[in-house]
């Protein structure tokens, strides 16, 4: 096993694709099929399978690729290290978040001061968020309702209330205000299992002694919205995600105290490496600015 082996194999797994590693090492594409497959033939374990242009990692090579983004990462922080007097903040930053809006201000101010980051954003459900931060997918995350993890460093951002919503047509039919046992009345539009909104609201129904009874579960933010446009129903949602949107009206739960906090969240481990330190440490300052105002 070589370092230049693992180094070709840790690109195209991440890349996903020879032909975007050997661009991302300035190599040719030959020059790193070779040295994945030298890598695969010393050891006799097969890392990718090959389908025409199409490759996917083996469960051998999933594992392989779990070590080295842990092993490169470590090579990162400490080229970092090494050259933290003289260079500024720069590479690459994942972000993986619940909503982008809850980090709009922070992006902002972090672009200003690090303009030398290249930031990719993606988003899932709160369990979606955490798994890719453990598995070294993702950099930083936003997720809602963060419980305390051993693991992770947190940085509190905004909370906002929990309110139901619904197509302007659906909602001319309803007596309001709603209440929460009103929503199990109601034909109800509900997020997946690992969304912290639902998981908000269900405990705060079990509490009650209420159940809800989803009429249909849809995958994803945008498509219990586009559902709820229809009007197959009502959906919730935190106040602060209620963008405009001319098919669809905010409908206040007059009787619904929880709130939906936000976090931003880093593995502790890796909360040194530069870029992922500075962006934590942005939206610390920030939300030190907000809470003295």
């Amino acid at each position: 096993m070589r370092y230049a082996q693992l180094r070709a194999f840790h690109h195209v797994a991440r890349s996903g694709g020879f032909t975007l590693a050997a661009a991302a090492m300035n190599l040719t594409q030959p020059a790193v099929s070779d040295q994945v497959g030298q890598l695969e033939r010393e050891h006799d374990v097969l890392l990718f399978r090959r389908q025409g242009r199409q490759i996917a990692l083996t469960d051998a090579g999933e594992a392989l690729y779990a070590l080295t983004r842990q092993f490169f990462d470590v090579e990162d922080r400490i080229a970092e290290l090494l050259t933290a007097s003289r260079a500024s903040v720069k590479g690459e930053l994942r972000l993986v978040v619940d909503s982008a809006y809850h980090i709009n201000a922070v992006l902002s101010r972090f672009r200003r001061a690090h303009p030398k980051v290249t930031i990719t954003l993606h988003t899932g459900n709160s369990a979606h968020v955490l798994a890719e931060l453990r598995d070294y997918r993702a950099d930083i995350g936003v997720i809602g309702a963060m419980s305390e993890e051993p693991d992770l460093d947190v940085v509190a951002l905004a909370s906002s209330p929990i309110v139901a919503f619904a197509s302007r047509d659906f909602a001319a039919s309803l007596a309001l205000p709603l209440n929460l046992a009103d929503l199990t009345r109601l034909p109800f539009v509900c997020r997946e299992e690992g969304s912290q909104t639902r998981k908000i609201l269900e405990q705060e129904l079990s509490r009650r002694g209420l159940t809800l009874t989803p009429a249909i579960t849809a995958q994803g933010r945008e498509a219990v919205r586009d559902i709820v446009a229809a009007g197959a129903g009502v959906g919730v949602t935190a106040m602060a995600e209620f963008r405009g949107d001319d098919r669809l009206v905010s409908l206040p739960l007059s009787d619904c105290a929880p709130r939906m906090p936000e976090s931003l969240v880093c593995l502790s481990r890796r909360r040194d490496v530069r870029a992922i330190r500075a962006f934590m440490d942005t939206a610390a300052r920030a939300e030190d600015t907000t809470g003295s105002r």
